[in-house]
C-alpha cells in the first residue's frame, strides 16, 4: 500500500486536512504501507516557503512522520510540483501524441465570455471546444511561432464515467457535465487534475484518500489514467468537518487550524485521538485509544459517510485526560509560553534561569483542571496574586460574629505555626492544619475556610495542598530568575493575622 498527502501550501494546516493526513498515516502505520508526502505548490499567488515550512512542522507536531517527501527524497521524487515541471510537459506531450490532447489559443477575455454566456442560459459552464478540431500541424506551427496556447485534455465521446468510492460506493457522472479541461496552463503551469495524476502514477500512490471537495475532480482524473493506459488507485472520500452550526470549519468557530490549537495548548496526542474519532469509530465504545491501537485498527472501508462535527467540549475533555497522564516535566517545560505570554515570566538574569522546581510545583494545579494550557495562568492567578487583608476581614465579618471570630482565631493560630517552621511542602501543610486544628478545635470548613481566605483572598479554588506547594515554590524562586515575585504563605498569613488582629 501506498499512500499520500498532498497539500498545498497556500496557509495554515486546517484541522480537516490535519484528519485527511492522520487517516493515510493510519493506514501506512497500520498496514505496513508507505507515506507519501507531496507538496502541491504550482499556485504561484499562493504558495508560499513559510507555508509550506509550517505544514511540514504541523505534521511532525502531530507525530505523523512520513517515509517519502520533500526533505527526506526517495525513489520517485522529486516531491515539490514545482519541480517536477518536465515531467508533466512529457505527460502532456505524450497525450497529445496519441491524440488525447490539444493546443488552445483561446484567451482569458474569450473563456470569460463564453462562461458569462453559459451562466445566463442556465448551463454549467465548461469549455466549448472552440480550438477541439483545429488541425495539429498547424496549432503546433502557431505556437512555434510564439503563440500563447494551453494544452486540453479531448474528452472521448461516451456517456458516462464509473468509479467505486471506499466511502461512498459507485459514483458515476454524465460525461456531458465534463467539458474539455486544461492540462497545461498559458503559463507552463500544470492544471490540477493533471498534475495530480502525473504525480499519482509516478509515485506508485494505490489509494487515494482525500477531501469530498476532490469528488467532482475524480471522473476527469478517470479519464486522463485511462487515456495513459494506467490502472487508477482506489479512491476514498471524506466527509467534510463541519463545525456545531454544521457549515465548515472555519475561523468563525473559533480554532480551525492545527497551529492554532497547538498555540492555545492542546497537546498533540488529544487532537490526534479526537480527530481519528471524526467520522470514524474504533469499535467497543473506546474513545481515548492510544495512536498505535488505532493505527491496527483502522481501516478507511468503516469510515462513514456522514460529516464530522467539531466537538470543542469533548477535544477539552481529551486534551484534560491527556494534560493528566502526562510526565510533569513536560507539562511544565510547555506551561513556560503561556506564563510568559501572561506577563508572570520574563527573561531571567544571567545565571538566574531556574524556574524547573517551581514549574513543577504548578502542575497538580492545573493537570486534569484546565481545557488547554492556554487557559493555566488563570488558574494559577492565587499563586502570584498577594491577597488583600481587608478581603478577608470583610468575608469574615459577612458570616456572622461567631464564625468570624473563629475564623480570626484559626488565621492567627496559623500564622503563629507558620512562623517557626521552613516553606511547607504537601505535607507539611496538613501536619500545620492539623496543629491548628489541635489548638482551635475548629474542623473541615471552619478550619479550611478562613486558611484559604487568609492565603488567597477567596471563598473558593484550587486545593489548598495543592495550591499551598506552588506558592510556596514561587517563593523561593530567586529574585532575577525572570518570575514575577510570589509572596509566601508565611508571609500571606502574618499580614492577614494581623489585619485582623487590628480590626
Amino acid at each position: 500500500m501506498r499512500v499520500r498527502f498532498a497539500p498545498s501550501p497556500t496557509g495554515h494546516l486546517h484541522v480537516g486536512n490535519a484528519r485527511t493526513a492522520l487517516f493515510n498515516w493510519l493506514l501506512a502505520r497500520g498496514q505496513g504501507g508507505t507515506f507519501v508526502l507531496r507538496l502541491e505548490d504550482t499556485d504561484e499567488v499562493r504558495s508560499t516557503v513559510t507555508s509550506a515550512d509550517g505544514i511540514l512542522e504541523d505534521l511532525r507536531w502531530l507525530g505523523l512522520d512520513w517515509d517519502e517527501g520533500p526533505d527526506k527524497g526517495g525513489a520517485f521524487g522529486p516531491y515539490r510540483q514545482t519541480e517536477r515541471l518536465d515531467h508533466y510537459r512529457g505527460y502532456a506531450a505524450r497525450l497529445m501524441a496519441d491524440g488525447h490532447a490539444y493546443h488552445c489559443f483561446c484567451s482569458p477575455a474569450d473563456l470569460e465570455a463564453q462562461r458569462e454566456v453559459a451562466l445566463r442560459e442556465g448551463r454549467t459552464p465548461q469549455y466549448a471546444g472552440t480550438c477541439r478540431a483545429l488541425d495539429p500541424a498547424a496549432s503546433r506551427a502557431r505556437v512555434e511561432a510564439g503563440e500563447p496556447a494551453a494544452i486540453r485534455f479531448r474528452v472521448p465521446a461516451r456517456d458516462a464515467v464509473t468509479f467505486t468510492d471506499l466511502v461512498r460506493g459507485p459514483i458515476t457522472t454524465d460525461i456531458g457535465m465534463i467539458g474539455d479541461f486544461v492540462l497545461i496552463r498559458q503559463n507552463g503551469l500544470p492544471a490540477y487534475n493533471f498534475a495530480v495524476v502525473v504525480d499519482d502514477v509516478e509515485m506508485r500512490i494505490s489509494l487515494v484518500v482525500r477531501g469530498e471537495d476532490h469528488v467532482p475532480n475524480t471522473p476527469r482524473q478517470c479519464l486522463l489514467y485511462e487515456a495513459l493506459g494506467v490502472a487508477p488507485p482506489q479512491f476514498a472520500h471524506l466527509s467534510l468537518v463541519l463545525g456545531p452550526d454544521h457549515a465548515p470549519l472555519s475561523k468563525r468557530h473559533g480554532a480551525s487550524s492545527v497551529g492554532e490549537f497547538r498555540a492555545r495548548g492542546i497537546l498533540p496526542e488529544a487532537l490526534v485521538n479526537y480527530l481519528a474519532l471524526l467520522g470514524w469509530s474504533p469499535g467497543q465504545g473506546e474513545e481515548l485509544v492510544p495512536v498505535e491501537e488505532l493505527a491496527r485498527r483502522f481501516r478507511v472501508q468503516d469510515v462513514t459517510r456522514s460529516a464530522g462535527v467539531f466537538d470543542p467540549d469533548k477535544l477539552a475533555w481529551m486534551n484534560r485526560h491527556y494534560v493528566k497522564a502526562a510526565e510533569p516535566s513536560r507539562i511544565a517545560a510547555l506551561l513556560v509560553p503561556h506564563l510568559r505570554a501572561a506577563g508572570v515570566i520574563g527573561e531571567p538574569a544571567p545565571g538566574k534561569s531556574d524556574l524547573d522546581a517551581f514549574l513543577l510545583a504548578c502542575v497538580p494545579l492545573i493537570a486534569g483542571t484546565v481545557d488547554q494550557l492556554a487557559d493555566a495562568p488563570e488558574r494559577l492567578r492565587p499563586v502570584f496574586e498577594t491577597p488583600r487583608p481587608a478581603a478577608t476581614v470583610e468575608h469574615l465579618a459577612a458570616e456572622g460574629a461567631e464564625a468570624a471570630r473563629a475564623g480570626r482565631e484559626v488565621v492567627v493560630a496559623f500564622a503563629q505555626e507558620l512562623s517557626g517552621r521552613p516553606r511547607l511542602t504537601r505535607e507539611t501543610f496538613r501536619e500545620a492544619a492539623q496543629q491548628v486544628r489541635q489548638r482551635t478545635g475548629q474542623k473541615g470548613r471552619a478550619l479550611f475556610h478562613p486558611i484559604r481566605l487568609a492565603l488567597t483572598g477567596a471563598d473558593s479554588g484550587p486545593e489548598l495542598d495543592l495550591l499551598v506547594p506552588a506558592i510556596e515554590a514561587g517563593a523561593q524562586v530567586q529574585a532575577g530568575a525572570g518570575l514575577a515575585p510570589v509572596v509566601g504563605c508565611r508571609e500571606r498569613a502574618a499580614i492577614c493575622a494581623a489585619a485582623l488582629l487590628g480590626a
